[in-house]
């Protein structure tokens, strides 16, 4: 799985490359350290060498940590920096990745979970891939340096600590193999701590307004414990491993100075050699406490590791690879032939049955039914939000799989249910409909869509700044600014999917006017619940249970379709259905 995330070291693997060869150097100078202590006891002071020889080599122990203090700092620096560029441009990569996905693939993950990926799971990686670049360099090279230095000092102490490696080994391999289901249970955890968390957030006026607060909390606290008893699950498998090393460590260590210190008594070890041997027993069992860390950060990070590799490596429910680059839009026509769809590609499980229409280019169309009659399904077919089941459906004389998705797209605007407005002014909220607009087709386009006048009425006009989602503006206004921003665009089919709920019956009437004389070469579709919004479309579509159930004109609707009738009558449009 790291091979897989490799590539996103990038640009900064120099820094990646230099970071060992500073360890290495740090390494070596550390353990030259302890022979030389043992010349200065043994020789210096002991023997022949006296205070000139002890004074020069104290001098050079002195440098020889000043330089390892300095390669030391330029490890930590450039792996620190290799690091963060790796988390850099890894969020870029699943952000990239997460924007080529259909809303299926979305549907999949959920939005919670990805943002935990890309950022509880890439601190996680990120963490243990500074700590790899540093310690998994320093460690195994400590430990086979320290190694060999003790044993050539002693051979037959040296085999306590040879003793001590394969226990420690078998620990953090059992440790190892355990705690890795339970690290992914606790993300999974996260992932709905946090889909709760943006749950609240994100409805916090409905909350208030039906006095909500305790029954969300405890929500919260719920999922919180939950977090915690996995947490509390997953860490006490590794904090075994901290009080098993140690035991380890000063079990040698008493063994070492028990034997060692018999052999000087009997006067076939020195005291400097004693005291190096000690030196290099603990450069050995540090570096394996090190790798024992590498060990549980690895541990850690490998759950957080395979959560983002399977962003990575999912494909994309919808993908334009066989489209063609320079097929163009010609028109705004729309045809669905004999077009089945579920949502779970289940064909006992059909969403939409049966669908064909034909749409002609610049048509006005209305679609209206029920509650779960698929209307605002049939509709995010046409730009490919989705791909049928069975059947076709062709956009511009062309089958939509033809298309780039892009240049579908742009040439479709879709004002959603669930109206979103980004933070920033209106002016460039207005402006994701089209960069490029000026500020005469910025006011031309809310003009069309009656939001003109109610922008003009904020102290700062079109650089009016809004909140997270619009929370500075009503319903009925935020409907119109999506409406404007959609218009920007200037494309060549508008669907209006229930995007005129919240403005009174005179601003709907208005809007749907102001299309009229603008958009008159533009394919409308505009889904409604009330009759009036759809009445005056030049054909209107009734679905019922994700079947046509009618598609003709108001007047002919009336007099011939019985779901029709029965809406028309529930809105208080009389009973005559031959008028």
């Amino acid at each position: 799985m790291m091979k897989k995330l490799a590539p996103y070291v990038g640009e900064h693997r120099l820094y990646a490359i230099l970071t060992p060869l500073m360890i290495i150097g740090e390494v070596a100078l550390e353990l030259m350290i302890p022979l030389m202590m043992a010349g200065i006891v043994d020789f210096g002071i002991q023997g022949d060498g006296g205070i000139a020889y002890t004074v020069r080599m104290g001098v050079l122990m002195i440098l020889m940590s000043i330089v390892a203090l300095i390669f030391g700092a330029l490890g930590g620096k450039f792996a620190a920096m290799a690091g963060m560029g790796f988390a850099k441009n890894l969020r870029e990569g699943l952000f990239d990745k997460v924007q080529e996905f259909s809303f299926g693939n979305v549907d999949k993950f959920t939005t919670a979970s990805l943002v935990t990926r890309l950022t509880t799971d890439v601190t996680n990686t990120q963490n243990a891939f500074m700590m790899i670049l540093r310690m998994a360099i320093r460690a195994p090279i400590m430990l086979i340096g320290a190694t060999i230095m003790a044993i050539a000092i002693n051979p037959q102490l040296s085999l306590i600590f040879l003793i001590a490696i394969p226990v420690l080994s078998i620990t953090l391999y059992l440790i190892g193999s355990k705690a890795h289901p339970r690290f992914l249970e606790l993300l999974e955890r996260y992932d709905k701590l946090n889909a709760k968390v943006q749950d609240f957030i994100v409805n916090i006026r409905v909350v208030k307004a039906f006095v909500r607060e305790k029954h969300e909390e405890d929500k919260f606290v719920e999922s919180a414990e939950s977090v915690r008893k996995a947490q509390v699950n997953a860490e006490k498998l590794i904090i075994l491993n901290m009080p098993i090393m140690q035991f380890t460590i000063f079990s040698s260590i008493i063994a070492i100075l028990w034997f060692g210190g018999n052999m000087v008594i009997d006067g076939t070890f020195y005291i400097g050699q004693l005291s190096s041997f000690i030196m290099y027993i603990m450069q050995v069992l540090i570096s394996l406490m090190l790798i024992s860390m590498i060990f549980i950060m690895v541990i850690i990070s490998r759950a957080s590791v395979t959560r983002i590799v399977e962003v990575l490596d999912e494909k994309p429910l919808l993908d334009d690879e066989d489209g063609n680059q320079e097929l163009e839009l010609q028109d705004g026509s729309i045809v669905f032939e004999d077009v089945d769809f579920s949502y779970n590609e289940d064909p006992d499980n059909l969403v939409l049955k049966n669908i064909n229409l034909k749409i002609y280019s610049g048509e006005t169309i209305g679609i209206i039914g029920g509650t779960g009659s698929a209307k605002t399904t049939l509709v995010q077919l046409i730009p490919r939000l989705y791909d049928v089941l069975h059947g076709k459906v062709a956009v511009g004389g062309h089958h939509v799989q033809e298309y780039k998705l892009e240049t579908l797209r742009d040439q479709v605007a879709m004002v959603l249910q669930n109206n979103v407005l980004f933070t920033g002014t209106i002016k460039e909220n207005l402006k994701w409909g089209n960069q490029h607009a000026t500020d005469q087709e910025v006011e031309e386009a809310a003009q069309a869509a009656q939001a003109h006048q109610f922008i003009q009425s904020f102290p700062n006009g079109y650089e009016t700044v809004l909140g997270q989602g619009g929370v500075n503006v009503s319903g009925g206004q935020k409907q119109r600014l999506c409406i404007a921003r959609a218009l920007l665009k200037k494309p060549k089919i508008v669907i209006l999917d229930d995007s005129t709920s919240a403005v009174d019956t005179a601003t709907d009437t208005a809007i749907r006017t102001a299309f009229k004389e603008k958009l008159q070469d533009v394919t409308t579709l505009i889904i409604a619940q009330r009759i009036t919004s759809v009445s005056d479309a030049d054909r209107i579509i009734v679905l019922d249970d994700g079947k046509i159930n009618g598609f003709d004109t108001h007047e002919n609707l009336l007099k011939s379709n019985q779901i029709y009738q029965e809406i028309h009558q529930s809105q208080g449009k009389g009973v005559n259905i031959n008028e």
